[in-house]
This record gives structure tokens, C-alpha cells and sequence, in this order.
């Protein structure tokens, strides 16, 4: 079994200290060098050394210390040294210590008394403990409260040994006489928590007896009592109604803590109504009264918890819970606006709306920090409550159409999306709707925004004045044509000057140089120059510039095409709506007019770049349709892409109304689970966390937690061998990772007919892992078997590996010998969990993540949705493609996947496949992350398991 560890310092052993030179600076006079002597030699104890040849020493030079650094030193030495040899018996040496330590505890220095008496409570050796009980008693009676605290845990250590109440048979009954004269808080709390600790009972009496001044205690005892009241109502709970009085009084106490730990226990100690309520209030006091961040974090935590358990109660108090988002931390208002949003219903959705109108204006006011993205998770918010109840969408959607020329693109970006589900849901709200749009369009400065705002014109321009106001705007937007002009400067100048004047947008270079002729002879030569134009000054009465002009001329063509498209679709339904011939083919003229200047635009050498394939083809597509129109095309044109939408947002809904009735469905204790009644325990005086870690370990001895899926084959799955069984020593290793934490039990067995003395496990590790503590050393008989346990803390999520040797000595050989490990490799897949995000949050991580990592496509699976079946299953991630669109048999599949790490870190991956003729799959996966080792780790994860078949 492996020692107990009271104290635990970081010590990295760059340069090992020898322990020679200890020892000299130690028999100095040196003070200053003594101190670092004896810092060297406990942290080399602390890390396995054993240095038996320090202790003479110290005892001869370092107990007659006066310095109070040394003396410290000195105890803390003292606490990690192995005071026992192998059968348990105190070693002889100890003795010399005793006589120090009494003389310490009599010592006329205050703190040489108190360090010396909190020494004491982390002695178990009742040989060195029981000379010194006089001394001990004595100091509860001293006039300095520091060294009476300490006196009292002191008694309370020694009377918690295996033998203490034969040492102290009457503690309690003087603790007792202690806490009814003590008049320190620290003393009086130390007090009472001894005889909650030994005895119960008198801790009980005491507290009902002083019932009415529990009040005017102080916060340290308090918080005793509320958890004597805990203890006390878990073993009985008849008792309970006059124990929850005393807490509903301590509720108005002056400290916070108090508060927070009574609002925790009414929560754990009753579910009525009027204690859960009462509870809830108080965390939203610390809510608004606190101005740690941390702590309304926490509350928050707890008010999410209570919103679990305990919803219709929350209800009620959601607006109090909204108030939080007073606070400018981002962390805070995400919190609280996931809490309300799963406390609206129909009574509140029109206060809470109101709520975040309000917030969405100040933030226009530019006083808040971060003003863009707390504007992005109230616009999300809004949009959220406006899905559940539609009809408070009237009231919030013309409010954030004001907000489609954001600078923060990913605002304006929900915004349009918001817009495009609120006007196909609610057809009320269309022509408004439209109106509101063709209004503000002009002041949309972002292409993705421009696309969508698009799509819902082509879309829902129903009747002539509409289908003529989109197309005006959209002529206005994108300024005079052409885009840009060809200038002879051959030609006349006083032309040149007409031409400029007719059109001052137009910006002209000219250039003269003598060429020489075919004879020989000089002649000037014009040069022509093609010149784009700038975009108009004067739009809707306000200084600005065309939109779609402007982002034309960088060379956005993708926008190009989805302006084309909606001119087809606005000039469709024009000839559907509009009587007069004449000015149908107007607008066709204009239209085609428009998207023959975009085509020429693309492919002049004023851009830096040509128009993309795609995009010009789907330009051309919209003038060849303008030019010869069918039947089955317009309905393709005016129809389809619209029904296409409703059955994304069907299914949509589908998968959200499938998720809510999956969590109302999860059960908590699956079938042939064991039950556990821990009130039937026999142990008498636990606490409910000692009742419920006691609990956990029954149900870990009675169905093997470690054994996953309660399948033997799988716990030997994890089970890793170490050494070879022709090695003297023998290990294997069995991993558990768990979070943040990898727990290594290893086994290691002496083969030999000799004891194995020092036998150490060394490790290290490689990425980021890192050795908690070392392994301490070991004796092994002959033939013998060992366990040890090493903690390992990980830190971020990439594969890791472990390796290292276990080293021993024997008798017969005076070297060390040293067996070499197998290394360990951690898997990501233990760090990975599938996750859920919405596709415009992929899409923003997949721009900002700087991290990818590209593998080729190279597998014997020749379907393709098996493949991707396969990646999931290896990758542990979900598939966050809807799977109507991957049904159909296209011979290519593009699908996103996302899972996110312990660590909050994402892992995103796209998966791009296509069938060649000859049956196999071709195309690449894609990983993207913040960090370096996901995307690495998940690659050689992918490369290892895309083959199929494993």
C-alpha cells in the first residue's frame, strides 16, 4: 500500500543535488545556507530519494537552530521522512525528536508553539504522539488564540487515530467546556468542528441549545453548522423541518459564502417549492450583488442546474436571471441568454423579447465593450425566441433589419438569416417584410449578406410594384454601365472632355510613344486604355456608394451570379405579373445589358483576376434563359428553389422537435443497473459526499466502471505490455484516461530469486503531457508482484506517448540495473467527443482556423456513404450534414463533420468524395483546428483507419 502524501512541491531535478554538500552546508553556521540545504534535501525526499545519512545530521545541527525558517524546515522535514520500518514499528531514532518537539510545545515563541502543534495533526504514530498529550492539553488554555486553534485541532487529530480515544478518553467533554468560554472565531469554529467531527451528538445539542444566536456567529462557524446540518438530515431525515428553519434565518447573513452554501443545501435538502424558491432568489441576489466574474459564473452554474430540476419555479424568476446581463463579460451574458432561452414560454416571451430589444439598442450606443459580438448573441437570441413563438416576430424583425450594414459581418450575417426563416414562417410579415429590405439594401456593405438578402428579393417579390421596386433597386445598386469604358486617345480632345462630363465616373490613362514603321520612319501611336468606372456618389439622398458596384469591382463574381440570378427570376415573374408587353422587354433588355457587362468585366484586364468558370457559366445560363424561356424551366426558376428551402426548414425543425424528445426520453439508471439504497448503510456519522464517493465505489466494485461496456475483453483491450517475458522484472500496464487526467496502474512482478531493493518506475512523457509525481521506491521479494500508480495531467488534445525504465538494485550486483520500457501512445479518440454546432458557426471557424491538415482519399470502400459511415465511426465525430442531402446516388458526397475536445478545443473536418469510372473512391478529407496537434493527431488517425475493415 502505498504511503499517504501530506504535502506535494513541484521539483524539476536539473541539476541533482549531492547529498554531500547538504550535509556540509547544513554543519555550517550559515543560516541562509542551512535554509537552502534543507529546502534541497526535502524536495529530493519529496521525489523518491532516500537520504538516511542527512538524519544524524540534522538532529546534531538543525534542532538547536533558533532561526523560525530553519525550525519550519525542520518539520517539514520531519512530516515526510518514514518514521516506521517494514513491520510498522517506529524506528529508535524517532525518540531523539520527541524531547525537540516537547520542548517546542513549551516554547515561549508563539509560532514555534503553532507550527509545532499543526505538525502534530499529520502524525500517526502513536509512540511519538502519546508523550507529548500533556503538552498538547496545556496550550488550550494559553492566552494567544492562534495556538489555541491549533491546540484543538491538534486534540481533534490525535482523538481521530485508531487508538486516539484511549489516548484522550475525555475530548469531547473538554473541546466542549472549550467552545462554551472560547470567545476567538477561529478557535470556537475549530471547536465546534472537533465535536462534529468526534462527537456528533454534543455538536447537536450545542447548536439546538444556541439556536437563536446562530445568527450572530461568525462566518467560519456558520459554514460548520450548515454542514452538521447536511450530515445530520442525510442520516435523518425526520428531523429535517427544524434544521431548514435555521437555515432560511442564516439566509439573510452579512457573508456571501454563508448565503451561497445555504442556498446550496436548501436545494440538497428539500424539493419543496417554497425552500427551491427561496434558494433560486438568493443565487440571483449573488447574481447582482457580486463583482467577480468567477462568482456569477459559478451561481450560474447553479441557477442552470436548478433550471434542470426545478424549471416551473425558474420560470418565474427569469426576468431576475436576465439582469445579469448588466455585466460586460461575454462568458456571463452567453450564460445567462442559454438559461432564459430555455425558460420562455407564452406568459413571459413578451418581457423577455422586450428585454433584449433594449439590450440590442444599447449596444448601438458604442459605451459597451466587444459591442459587435454581444449584438451577434442577442440577434441569435432574438431569433431563437422568435422560432418558438412567431408571433412576437413582427415585433422584433423591422428592429434588426437596421442592423444588415453591421461591421461585424457575422451579426448582419444572422440577421439576413433570421430574416429569410421569419418571411417564409410568417406570411403576414412579407410585404412588410420586403419593403423594409428594398429600403435598407442599399446600405448592405457584406457580399455574403448581399447574396442571401438576394435570394429572399428573387424569392418573395410576389406582386408588380414589388418585382419592380427589386429590380430598380438592384439597377441602382450596381450604378451607369458599362463597368468600365475603352478611351482612344487618338480621338478629339474637346470629345474626350464630352465624354468625361457626360459621365464624370469615368477615370482614363493615356499614354503617347513613337513607334517606328515598316520603312523606317518615326509615327506616334495611340495607346488604349481600358478604365473602370467609380461607383455612383448620390444614392437615396445620402453620400454613399453602390454596394454591388463596389463589391463587383474587387472581383467578387460569386455575388455577380446571384445578382444575374435574381434579375432572371424578378424578370420570370415580371412576365407573369406584368400586362404590357412593352415593358417586359425593357426589363430584359436591362437585365441582359447587365449581365453582358459583368461577363465583360470578367474577362478585361481591369480586375486582377478573370470571372471564376463557375460563375461565368451560370451568367451565361441566365442570358441563354432570358433569351428562350420554357415552361419547365420557369417552373424550375419560380418554384423549386423555394420549395427546396421549406424542406430544409421542415427538416430543420424535424431535427430540432427529434433532439427535445430524445432528451425527455433519456433515462437514468439503464436497464439491470444497480440500485443502491445508501441509507441503508451501517455507516453511522458520514457525510453525504463521503455517503455518495462510497456509493460510487460500491457501484465500481459491483459492475467494474473501468471495464467499458462491462465486456472483460475490452478492459484487456487496455492493458499494455511493457516489458518482455524474459526480463527479469515484468510490467504491463493497464491505462485509464479520464478528462484531464491519464492513471497508469502498473503491474510489475520480480521474476528473480532475489529481492529487488530501490526499485523505481521512472517516466516521461512526450507532447503535451506531464508527470504529476514520481513513483516512489519500492522492495520486492522473490517472485513477487507489485502495484503502482502513476498520474499523468494532459493539457491539450494531441497523441501523446510515455515511455521510461524501471530501475532496482540487487545484492549480488553493486550497479544499478535499468529495464527499458515499451512506450505508451495516447489516443486522441480519448480526448474527442461528437458535438453539434450550427452551419454558419462552421463556416466562421473554417475561415479563422489557421490549422490544416489535407488527406487523400485512399480506401477499398467503393461506396461512398459507407466511407463516410466509416470516418464517423473511426473519428468519433458527428456528421452535421443533414441526411436528405446525402440520399441519392450522384457518384460524389460532400459532408462536415465536427467534435470538440475536453479541452474546449474544435475539431472541424469536410469530406469531399467522388466515384471515378472504375468503382473507386477518389477526393480528399480536410481537418481544420486552432491548434497544431488536433489537426496532426486526427490525420494520422484518418491515413491509419480509412482503409476500412479495421
Amino acid at each position: 500500500m502505498e504511503k499517504s502524501c501530506t504535502l506535494l512541491i513541484h521539483f524539476d531535478k536539473g541539476t541533482p543535488a549531492i547529498a554531500n554538500e547538504i550535509k556540509e552546508a547544513l554543519e555550517g553556521s550559515d543560516v541562509v545556507a542551512k535554509v537552502e540545504a534543507m529546502k534541497k534535501a526535502i524536495m529530493l525526499l519529496l521525489n523518491g530519494e532516500t537520504l538516511p545519512q542527512l538524519f544524524i545530521t540534522i538532529v546534531r545541527y538543525v534542532l538547536p537552530s533558533e532561526d523560525h525558517v530553519v525550525q519550519k524546515l525542520l518539520l517539514l522535514y520531519l512530516e515526510i521522512i518514514e518514521k516506521t520500518d517494514v513491520r510498522g514499528r517506529v524506528l529508535p531514532e524517532m525518540i531523539l525528536i520527541c524531547q525537540n518537539l516537547r520542548n517546542n510545545l513549551q516554547h515561549p515563541n508563539e509560532y514555534i508553539r503553532g507550527v509545532t502543534l499543526r505538525f502534530l495533526c499529520r502524525l500517526n504514530e502513536t509512540e511519538i504522539i502519546e508523550p507529548l498529550i500533556p503538552s498538547v492539553l496545556q496550550n488550550l488554555e494559553h492566552r494567544h488564540p492562534y495556538i489555541r486553534r491549533n491546540a484543538i485541532l491538534a486534540v481533534m487529530s490525535i482523538y481521530k487515530l485508531p487508538q486516539g480515544d484511549q489516548l484522550l478518553v475525555d475530548a469531547p467533554e473538554m473541546i466542549e467546556k472549550v467552545l462554551a468560554t472560547e470567545q476567538d472565531q477561529s478557535a470556537k469554529r475549530n471547536a465546534f468542528l472537533m465535536l462534529f467531527n468526534c462527537a456528533q451528538d454534543r455538536a447537536v445539542n450545542y447548536l439546538l441549545t444556541n439556536v437563536d444566536r446562530v445568527s450572530e456567529w461568525g462566518e467560519l462557524l456558520q459554514m460548520v453548522v450548515l454542514e452538521l446540518i447536511r450530515k445530520v438530515c442525510r442520516t435523518n431525515r425526520g428531523e429535517k423541518g427544524k434544521y431548514i428553519k435555521i437555515i432560511i434565518s442564516l439566509l439573510n447573513a452579512p457573508s456571501t459564502a454563508v448565503i451561497y452554501e445555504c442556498a446550496g443545501t436548501l436545494v440538497s435538502l428539500s424539493s419543496a417549492p417554497t425552500a427551491i424558491r427561496a434558494a433560486a432568489n438568493t443565487y440571483c441576489q449573488l447574481l447582482l450583488s457580486q463583482s467577480d466574474n468567477n462568482v456569477k459564473l459559478i451561481v450560474l452554474d447553479q441557477l442552470n442546474e436548478l433550471k434542470s430540476s426545478h424549471r416551473e419555479i425558474m420560470v418565474d424568476l427569469i426576468m431576475d436571471v436576465l439582469r445579469a446581463l448588466s455585466s460586460p463579460n461575454l462568458d456571463i451574458r452567453r450564460k445567462t441568454l442559454d438559461i432564459v432561452l430555455e425558460l420562455i414560454t407564452p406568459r413571459n416571451i413578451n418581457e423577455v423579447v422586450l428585454s433584449l430589444k433594449k439590450e440590442v439598442v444599447k449596444t448601438q450606443s458604442g459605451e459597451l465593450e466587444k459591442n459587435a459580438e454581444y449584438r451577434q448573441m442577442l440577434i441569435q437570441a432574438i431569433h431563437s425566441c422568435a422560432i418558438k413563438f412567431p408571433e412576437v416576430a413582427s415585433t422584433v424583425v423591422h428592429l434588426l433589419m437596421d442592423f444588415l450594414g453591421d461591421s461585424n459581418v457575422a451579426s448582419a450575417v444572422d440577421v439576413i438569416v433570421f430574416v429569410r426563416e421569419i418571411i417564409e414562417m410568417n406570411p403576414k410579415l412579407r410585404v412588410s417584410i420586403i419593403t423594409r429590405l428594398l429600403d435598407n439594401f442599399y446600405q448592405i456593405r457584406a457580399a455574403r449578406v448581399c447574396s442571401c438578402a438576394l435570394w429572399i428579393i428573387g424569392e418573395y417579390c410576389q406582386s408588380l410594384s414589388e418585382v419592380e421596386s427589386g429590380i430598380a433597386t438592384i439597377k441602382q445598386c450596381l450604378g451607369e454601365l458599362p463597368f468600365f469604358s475603352i478611351v482612344e486617345e487618338g480621338e478629339d480632345t474637346d470629345s474626350s472632355k464630352k465624354v468625361q462630363q457626360a459621365n464624370s465616373n469615368s477615370i482614363t490613362v493615356s499614354s503617347r510613344r513613337p513607334a517606328i514603321l515598316a520603312d523606317g520612319t518615326y509615327a506616334t501611336q495611340s495607346a488604349a486604355s481600358e478604365t473602370a468606372f467609380s461607383p455612383p456618389t448620390l444614392v437615396q439622398g445620402s453620400l454613399s456608394s453602390g454596394n454591388l458596384r463596389s463589391l463587383l469591382l474587387t472581383g467578387d463574381f460569386f455575388l455577380g451570379a446571384v445578382v444575374a440570378c435574381t434579375l432572371t427570376k424578378l424578370v420570370l415573374r415580371l412576365e407573369e405579373v406584368q400586362p404590357s408587353q412593352v415593358e417586359v422587354n425593357k426589363a430584359i433588355t436591362h437585365a441582359l445589358l447587365i449581365m453582358v457587362s459583368m461577363l465583360q468585366l470578367g474577362q478585361s484586364a481591369v480586375l486582377s483576376h478573370p470571372i471564376d468558370n463557375d460563375s461565368y457559366d451560370r451568367v451565361a445560363l441566365c442570358i441563354r434563359l432570358l433569351c428562350n424561356t420554357g415552361d419547365e424551366v420557369r417552373k424550375i426558376w419560380l418554384q423549386s428553389c423555394r420549395q427546396s428551402f421549406v424542406k430544409m426548414l421542415s427538416e430543420k425543425q424535424l431535427r430540432e422537435t427529434e433532439e427535445l424528445k430524445a432528451k425527455a426520453l433519456v433515462s437514468h439508471a439503464q436497464p439491470d443497473d444497480l440500485i443502491d439504497f445508501y441509507h441503508l448503510k451501517s455507516r453511522k456519522g458520514m457525510s453525504q459526499l463521503e455517503l455518495e464517493d462510497e456509493v460510487q465505489d460500491d457501484l465500481k466494485r459491483a459492475t467494474g466502471e473501468f471495464i467499458k461496456d462491462g465486456d472483460d475483453a475490452n478492459k484487456l483491450n487496455r492493458i499494455l505490455q511493457l516489458t518482455g517475458f524474459s526480463d527479469p522484472v515484468y510490467a504491463e500496464a493497464y491505462v485509464t484516461v479520464h478528462h484531464y487526467d491519464i492513471v497508469l496502474d502498473v503491474t510489475v512482478i520480480n521474476r528473480t530469486k532475489e529481492t529487488l531493493q530501490n526499485l523505481c518506475l521512472e517516466l516521461a512523457t512526450m507532447g503535451d503531457l506531464k508527470l504529476v509525481e514520481r513513483p516512489q521506491n519500492y522492495t520486492l521479494a522473490p517472485e513477487s508482484s507489485k502495484q503502482i500508480k502513476a498520474n499523468i495531467k494532459v493539457s491539450s488534445t494531441e497523441t501523446g506517448v510515455i515511455f521510461g525504465n524501471i530501475v532496482y538494485e540487487t545484492s549480488n550486483v553493486l550497479e544499478r540495473t535499468v529495464v527499458v520500457l515499451n512506450d505508451i501512445h495516447i489516443d486522441i479518440m480519448d480526448y474527442i467527443s461528437p458535438a453539434v454546432c450550427s452551419d454558419a458557426a462552421f463556416r466562421t471557424m473554417w475561415a479563422e482556423f489557421e490549422w490544416e491538415n489535407k488527406v487523400a482519399v485512399n480506401t477499398i470502400i467503393q461506396d461512398e456513404k459507407e466511407f463516410l459511415d466509416h470516418i464517423i465511426k473511426s473519428t468519433n465525430m458527428k456528421c452535421l450534414t443533414a441526411p436528405s442531402a446525402l440520399d441519392g446516388e450522384c457518384g460524389f458526397l460532400a459532408a462536415n463533420l465536427y467534435a470538440k475536445s475536453v479541452f474546449g478545443e474544435d475539431a472541424l473536418v469536410n469530406v469531399s468524395i467522388e466515384k471515378q469510372v472504375d468503382g473507386k473512391l477518389s477526393g480528399y478529407i480536410r481537418i481544420r483546428s486552432k491548434t497544431q496537434g488536433i489537426a496532426l493527431s486526427l490525420g494520422d488517425k484518418i491515413t491509419l483507419k480509412q482503409k476500412g475493415g479495421s
